[in-house]
């Protein structure tokens, strides 16, 4: 049975993901680690309605499960929005952060674009309705290579997407877009991070992810070919393997 006292990592799937996005990354993970896949607020199987979407208060939110789950210094992998979620959390309190990665996330804030990007989106769930909104949304994160080849994996994250509160996404839309530049975590970070990237990324472009490899003390890349946005899906082997790699190197094992 896992043990408060084991090596921790903590994995913070995306905006309109679910825990349900590791159950087969972390399944060959070795028992000397315990794992951790908590639901963003209003994500998962059982969303409950929440008032504030800020990074900062979804940090808090884990910071709470971390408490609830009687752990210390933790390794932190967020995927796309779980990696603004995870900063938050290394700003607020450094010190229980012993590992970070940011798996197809960026310390940046949003450019104008993306920005005006977030509010189209919104505008579309208000005139469509969040169904339709899904329906278009998963596939062009995925490397144009990966696309076909992935549907049945593109058809359960749509699956997940639809089943999310429409609060939710539209709280998370608006949180995005107006959450802070946090590039001085990673100056300041204390801890070493892992940055996944995906060279066909449409919303984490190489371009604005390379100059951020300089920012820590300790800086680990893994950069893919072939690989847009969900490399969890699109290159299990390599991005398990470089997170099971960089945890034995958190953890000094």
């Amino acid at each position: 049975m896992p043990t408060a006292t084991q090596p921790t990592l903590v994995f913070l799937h995306g905006f309109a993901e679910s825990p349900a996005i590791w159950a087969d990354f972390t399944r060959g993970f070795p028992a000397g680690y315990r794992l951790l896949t908590p639901a963003l607020p209003g994500h998962g199987p059982n969303p409950a309605s929440v008032a504030n979407y800020a990074m900062e208060a979804q940090a808090r939110a884990m910071l709470e499960q971390l408490d609830a789950a009687d752990t210390e210094k933790v390794m932190l992998v967020g995927h796309s929005m779980g990696g603004y979620v995870a900063l938050a959390l290394a700003e607020a309190q450094p010190e229980r952060v012993a590992g970070l990665v940011l798996f197809h996330s960026t310390a940046l804030a949003d450019t104008d674009e993306k920005r005006e990007n977030r509010d189209k989106n919104a505008a579309f769930i208000g005139r469509h309705g969040l169904d339709k909104f899904m329906s278009s949304f998963i596939r062009p994160l995925l490397a144009p290579a990966n696309r076909d080849r992935l549907s049945r994996q593109q058809q359960r994250l749509e699956k997940i997407g639809k089943a999310t509160p429409e609060t939710t996404i539209l709280g998370g839309l608006e949180a995005m877009k107006v959450r802070p530049d946090r590039t001085q975590v990673l100056r300041d970070a204390k801890f070493p991070v892992l940055f996944i990237g995906g060279h066909d990324d449409p919303a984490v472009p190489l371009e604005t992810l390379l100059p951020q490899l300089a920012l820590p003390a300790q800086s680990h890349a893994l950069l893919l070919q072939n690989v847009g946005h969900l490399g969890y899906f699109e290159a299990p082997e390599l991005t398990q393997r470089a997170v099971l790699e960089f945890a034995a190197g958190v953890f000094g094992e």
